[in-house]
């Protein structure tokens, strides 16, 4: 065998499949006016909540060094910590559901042809994940309403007034998970039956052309 035939280091490195297409299945389909629409929303929450993360780093740090340097804890502190966290995570999941980059193992899936898929995306959204949304929705609402109106606050002395507000959060959540949620039912609609009117996605840019 010569060197030729055999493939280099590089080749066998390019070949084999990136991690990142293992875990991520993205079903490409097309896109609409309103989902769009419905899409821009979502992204900019979840995205202006991501900046949280810098914010909870900071406080964390602020945290430890009054601790372990001053002698001086914080309840107060330790609450705003996993409350921004809280918050941070619960406006990013309609995100993940937005750009369909959530982790996904499913080698069956992965075979099946772009139609079959989309059937996958319209049976599992109308009868999983809408009606779960619409219930938490129904509950979590009065859940806040709730909170609010007997003004609870922590448990904890000196913890943090108004707990209604992370309640509220929650809700919101799953009202923007509901909005990501019907955005892809119309992507999925568009792609099986045609309506509403598609536009293309061409290498993550929109190009407003009828899909083919």
């Amino acid at each position: 065998m010569t060197v030729s035939d055999q493939d280099s280091p590089r080749q066998t490195r390019a070949s084999m499949p990136d991690i990142d297409d293992l875990l991520h299945h993205h079903t490409e389909l097309p896109t609409t006016g309103i989902s769009e629409w419905f899409d821009r929303v979502v992204s900019a929450i979840g995205k202006g909540a991501s900046w949280l993360w810098l914010v909870v780093t900071g406080i964390i740090i602020w945290a430890v060094v009054g601790r372990y340097a001053f002698g001086q804890g914080s309840v107060l502190l330790e609450e705003v910590q996993w409350h921004l966290a809280g918050i941070g995570w619960l406006l990013g999941l309609g995100y993940t559901l937005v750009v369909d980059d959530h982790v996904r193992v499913d080698v069956i899936h992965e075979r099946l042809s772009l139609k079959a898929k989309g059937w996958i995306e319209l049976l599992g959204l109308m009868f999983l994940l809408l009606p779960f949304l619409c219930l938490a929705i129904y509950e979590m609402v009065p859940y806040a309403i709730s909170s609010w109106e007997v003004g609870e606050t922590s448990q904890a002395p000196a913890g943090l007034p108004y707990r209604w507000v992370l309640k509220s959060v929650l809700g919101l959540a799953f009202m923007l998970i509901l909005v990501a949620a019907v955005s892809r039912l119309l992507k999925v609609t568009a792609l099986l039956f045609g309506f509403p009117k598609a536009i293309r996605i061409e290498s993550g840019n929109i190009k407003k052309e009828d899909a083919s």
